[in-house]
């Protein structure tokens, strides 16, 4: 099983204490808990980053309490997914960290993106769109923006990204197929690139501390490279058993792994799914032999129930943004060994 290990850090008081210890560093805010790790770990011994979405809150259709506005305000740096994730978080980036160095980190150098599926039953023919040389040559020019720093992107993936705007619905969420799927941390490729982009962001915006910032980095890279070779192991005695997930948001993870996810029971986590669509759903459970099927802790459970009945695959509890595990510099190794051992382990 993989062991999840965390890096030496603050409790969870101490991470709500930001801004006190380290006057001259950089303010930096995060949206999720995820990238919020990824920076914790650069950041690690130098200060601290501030979260906007809390664990356990939407980052889909979040609001703001006003101590989540303030680390806005007063950010030099802000770290996000994009507006592919959180497009409600865009107008207080906009208005709220004007003066701040924006990054969108689905959209960075070297980031493997892909698009969302709507079919029921997948296929293991999905591929990342990713640039070459992804780890090495993470300049400044890749992630520099303007005042509100998101309207500047990679050519590379424009296509993608001028359609997401209109794809969303009141939950900022919609899932439609063919526009960019946001939950690239779940690649541990992705996790590698982004620690890349983060250290030569925070190198440039305080390079008293430029040096600590890309050990960190190294450091952080080499732990996501020891736990997902511990993972990849780890999954090997389920690489040909079909899972069935709740909702389509483990694609970067069953490519980054080499998993064959049979299909998902819902396009959409801000929707439930059609009655048509649970019944194909049973037969693909059926027809594919699937032996697992996932289900998240914020949805209901009485769909999975309903999926199961009646066939002999087992259920497990996963979460892309790891509610329960404690924020902080070791959460993204946590966070990926969690759903391993999950998928591992499912009865």
């Amino acid at each position: 099983m993989t062991k999840i290990i965390r890096a030496a850090g603050l409790t969870a008081v101490g991470w709500a204490m930001t801004g006190l210890a380290w006057a001259d560093v950089p303010s930096v805010a995060t949206d999720i808990t995820p990238v919020h790790g990824l920076v914790a770990r650069v950041m690690q011994g130098v200060g601290q980053p501030d979260l906007v979405v809390p664990p356990g809150a939407s980052p889909h259709s979040h609001s703001m309490r006003p101590s989540e506005a303030k680390a806005l305000n007063r950010a030099d740096v802000v770290f996000w997914i994009g507006p592919e994730l959180t497009p409600w978080l865009e107008g207080p980036i906009s208005t709220l960290a004007s003066k701040a160095v924006v990054v969108p980190l689905l959209t960075t150098e070297g980031t493997q993106t892909l698009v969302i599926r709507d079919a029921v039953q997948f296929t293991l023919s999905g591929d990342a769109h990713h640039d070459d040389d992804h780890h090495d040559d993470h300049g400044h020019d890749s992630h520099g923006h303007d005042e509100g720093g998101h309207d500047e992107h990679h050519d590379d993936h424009a296509d993608h990204h001028d359609e997401d705007h209109d794809t969303h619905d009141d939950h900022g969420h919609a899932h439609e197929a063919g526009s960019l799927d946001p939950h690239a941390w779940l690649m541990a490729e992705n996790g590698l690139a982004w620690l890349d982009v983060i250290a030569d962001v925070l190198a440039e915006k305080d390079p008293e501390n430029a040096g600590m910032y890309r050990d960190n980095a190294k450091a952080g890279q080499a732990e996501i490279i020891a736990a997902a070779a511990q993972i990849k192991s780890d999954l090997e005695s389920v690489r040909d058993k079909p899972f069935v997930v709740f909702h389509d948001a483990y694609q970067y993870f069953e490519i980054g792994f080499g998993l064959p996810a049979a299909g998902a029971i819902s396009l959409s986590d801000a929707s439930d799914p059609s009655p048509s669509r649970i019944a194909e759903i049973r037969d693909v459970v059926t027809d594919q032999h699937v032996t697992c099927v996932l289900s998240e802790p914020q949805f209901n459970p009485g769909l999975v129930a309903t999926v199961l009945d009646g066939t002999d695959a087992g259920t497990a509890v996963v979460d892309p943004l790891g509610v329960a595990l404690e924020p902080g510099p070791g959460f993204y190794t946590d966070l990926l060994a969690s759903i391993a051992n999950a998928i591992a382990d499912c009865k």
